[in-house]
């Protein structure tokens, strides 16, 4: 993979604020001229870099105002537990982000739901997944910070 330089990081911060920007709109907010900049993001979506554009939805507006993360901890840690887990999760519309985690418990589930009524309708799903063994949850009382990743000078995120 080659190395980010200064133009590479503008491409990524700026298209990371605006997906839908215009190539021309583009290239002039990094300046560059059109042909060097199009040539660059093709090169940043053919090396995996990019990955794709994706609109960014209001969760709230969709599935509820109410952030709640879920440790989950399984009965045993084996292949077919944890697949057998992640293949009833994934699909859950309510789950907004999974994550599988080391410490004391297995995953780490970021859901949205309307209110406790909605909540325990997912409780009671998550807990009639075969191989669940605890579950702890925690809700967010306010955002204070999220972000898509920003590409500092130096390349690091």
């Amino acid at each position: 993979m080659r190395e980010l330089d200064s133009f590479d990081r503008k491409i990524l911060s700026v298209l990371g604020e605006d997906g839908r920007i215009s190539w021309r709109d583009l290239a002039t907010k990094i300046g560059l001229s059109f042909s060097p900049t199009l040539r660059r993001v093709r090169l940043l979506e053919e090396s995996g870099t990019i990955r794709g554009y994706a609109a960014v939805l209001d969760e709230s507006k969709l599935l509820g105002t109410i952030g709640v993360f879920v440790s989950v901890t399984l009965e045993r840690q084996t292949k077919d537990v944890l697949a057998t887990f992640e293949e009833h999760v994934a699909p859950v519309p309510e789950v907004v982000g999974g994550y599988q985690t080391s410490g004391s418990s297995d995953y780490l589930l970021h859901a949205m739901v309307r209110d406790l009524p909605h909540y325990q309708e997912l409780l009671d799903f998550l807990t009639s997944i075969p191989g669940v063994a605890r579950i702890q949850s925690n809700f967010a009382i306010k955002t204070f910070i999220r972000r898509s990743v920003s590409v500092g000078e130096g390349g690091e995120a």
